[in-house]
């Protein structure tokens, strides 16, 4: 049974997938076959132990396999269904999809990534500020949703990137500030007449400290 939180705020638990084969060498986007490596299998099984026991009411995850893959032990331990939600998928990033980091890195364009996200549009894909606007939207629906419990939410990087900036209160602009990496929980807590508060951002190990701020 889910566990109710003391009073009617929603927290919401942002999981990255765990690593793929490409991790770190290819920016796969939205392209379909790409599954977990055995290591992002392990992290997976990592996030569903320090997650089952704080009983959330319901997983949410992008459709992309290796989100529902790395969702996929939480809602074994808790019995609940992974429900695939498309406003978490990954960014769109268009021409640049299945393409290597190293060779994007040469690209004039990725210069302007860095140094002004919020301006950023990929060629033939998804701008950061709709990206943002698209998984800032998603939230507030599942907050409303599921208001007085917690909820997990398996996505990406910069989706998750893009959440956490928003609820800092911080310009987009510093977007790369923010470290996500394969198998993290970050943890936003939504009060009701009130801003996010960021509770955890990137933790790998151990036990989620939850209680902060609100």
């Amino acid at each position: 049974m889910a566990k109710r939180l003391a009073d009617t705020a929603a927290l919401i638990l942002l999981v990255r997938h765990g690593t793929t084969p490409t991790t770190g060498r290819v920016l796969p986007g939205r392209a379909p076959g790409l599954h977990l490596s055995e290591d992002g299998l392990r992290q997976a099984e990592r996030v569903a132990e320090r997650v089952a026991g704080l009983r959330p009411s319901a997983i949410y995850t992008s459709p992309l396999e290796r989100a529902v893959e790395t969702a996929a032990p939480t809602a074994a331990a808790t019995g609940l269904t992974a429900i695939g939600e498309p406003g978490l998928l990954e960014c769109d990033f268009g021409e640049w999809t299945g393409e290597s980091l190293s060779a994007l890195s040469r690209r004039k364009e990725w210069r302007t990534l860095m140094a002004a996200p919020a301006t950023f549009r990929f060629p033939g894909g998804e701008s950061l500020a709709a990206l943002q606007a698209r998984v800032v939207t998603t939230l507030e629906r599942l907050r409303t949703e599921h208001a007085g419990h917690l909820v997990v939410c398996v996505s990406h990087a910069d989706p998750i990137r893009a959440a956490l900036t928003f609820a800092m209160g911080a310009p987009l602009d510093s977007f790369h500030r923010v470290n996500v990496g394969t198998g993290s929980i970050s943890a936003i807590r939504f009060p009701v007449d009130a801003a996010p508060v960021v509770l955890t951002v990137n933790s790998l190990h151990g036990p989620l400290d939850l209680d902060g701020g609100g």
